[in-house]
């Protein structure tokens, strides 16, 4: 008897490298193989995982690959010190001091490794779905847009799309093509609209084709994209920012205190 499709037993259809690798994966990212370690060794992990040691080793070469472990073939392999970086979303909307880095920048870099953000482009577009519903405007209406390529030693990091209502943005230097001094939590504070609040949605997605190229993406990995919709005075909605990045190297920290 053959069960029905919602009664059988769901397989992984993954090729067994590939499903050897998720597991490591989540144990590095969670921790469980800690940040310098090595990993356990191949004789381990065959015995582990009931797999072949040419099975073995392509599931560890995944990890080199994306960035999680680190080693040459002959030696041991250990978890990248760098595992996963955390971001706290909150500090994108400090503003900076004069002369200072974007103290969001500062804190994704950690201290140890140097951030920059690249200007990509500055284009008035029309905006569509949840852009346009984040402004408050109808679809096709026009915004404009500030592209940006956030790096860390030198390495993709994170791209970067900030829609401003037009009404806003004409005629300051959200339009121009240059970099804002301070940052835009301070331009926009300067320009008469101060960021009161912000709204995050954040969810997994399959990467396009602009993003799998502009991050240099190491496989089939999820990325992180954060819709984000800033709000200024009397609720009004002044910037929509769309942020993705690499969602196996990054994760996000939210502190939430309880309303009394």
């Amino acid at each position: 008897m053959t069960l029905p499709s919602h009664e059988a037993e769901a397989v992984d259809p993954r090729p067994l490298h590939a499903r050897i690798a998720a597991d490591l994966r989540d144990e590095i990212m969670s921790g469980d193989l800690a940040a310098g370690t090595k990993l356990p060794s191949t004789a381990r992990l065959k015995d582990r995982f009931d797999a072949s040691n040419a099975t073995i080793q392509k599931s560890v070469q995944l990890l080199k690959d994306e960035g999680l472990a680190v080693g040459r073939a002959g030696a041991a392999v250990t978890v990248r010190e760098t595992r996963q970086r955390t971001v706290r979303p909150a500090g994108s909307l400090t503003p900076a001091a004069i002369g200072a880095p974007y103290p969001w920048l500062a804190e994704v870099a950690e201290g140890r490794s140097a951030a920059r953000s690249s200007l990509l482009s500055v284009e008035e577009v029309h905006v569509t779905g949840d852009v346009a519903a984040a402004l408050g405007l109808p679809v096709g209406g026009s915004a404009v847009c500030r592209r940006q390529l956030i790096s860390i030693d030198g390495e993709p990091a994170e791209l970067v799309s900030s829609y401003y209502p037009v009404d806003i943005a004409h005629g300051t230097a959200l339009a121009e093509e240059r970099r804002i001094r301070g940052g835009m939590p301070t331009l926009l504070a300067e320009l008469g609209f101060p960021p009161r609040r912000s709204v995050d949605r954040v969810s997994a997605r399959v990467a396009t084709q602009e993003q799998y190229t502009a991050l240099r993406l190491p496989g089939d990995l999820p990325v992180l994209r954060t819709l984000r919709t800033v709000y200024g005075d009397d609720d009004r909605p002044v910037e929509a920012t769309v942020m993705v990045k690499a969602g196996h190297l990054y994760e996000l920290r939210y502190e939430l205190t309880p309303e009394a």
